[in-house]
């Protein structure tokens, strides 16, 4: 089935531990005028081979077949827009928007530490280089920026909530 209903797409994308599967998962809870997806569900390693692209487009057609219902979709992940918007999928939506939960490092390294429980080095390390990475180049790639270092996550979600729905309205 070919979807029929184009509507926006909004991606919520940051490092692990900055802060954003929590915000997802209190937005998921709440939702009225969207609907949220975890990207992680569909995970296997086997997408890392063509770097992502496979995952990329089989989460799209899933997020156009989920907005049939009327509602667009916030997929929740580590992503950048450049993931996206070269795909043939892309065309399944009105628009791409880009959301980068970000922190700075010692609060990342803190919330992947004590609250994550991740003490592998090169994960750590990785999250830390993606998030300098967003902080420092996503606005120039498309992406809003939304600083959780002091955020309550109620207040990250509250945040995130109002971008979408001024995207919206």
């Amino acid at each position: 089935m070919t979807p029929t209903k184009k509507l926006p797409l909004f991606i919520v994308s940051g490092a692990s531990g900055a802060g954003k599967s929590t915000l997802c998962e209190l937005l998921f809870r709440e939702e009225s005028r969207y609907i949220v997806l975890e990207s992680d569900i569909l995970w296997n390693k086997i997408y890392e081979e063509d770097k992502y692209r496979a995952y990329r487009r089989m989460q799209m057609k899933l997020c156009a077949n989920v907005a049939q219902i009327g509602l667009p979709v916030v997929l929740c992940g580590c992503a950048v827009p450049e993931q996206f918007e070269n795909l043939p999928e892309r065309a399944l939506f009105t628009q791409i928007y880009y959301l980068a939960v970000v922190c700075d490092d010692e609060a990342l390294k803190k919330k992947m530490k004590k609250g994550r429980r991740i003490h592998d080095r090169k994960w750590i390390a990785s999250s830390l280089e993606f998030n300098r990475w967003l902080k420092e180049n996503g606005e120039a790639n498309g992406m809003a920026l939304l600083d959780n270092t002091h955020l309550t996550p109620r207040e990250g979600a509250d945040a995130a909530d109002r971008w979408i729905c001024g995207v919206l309205d």
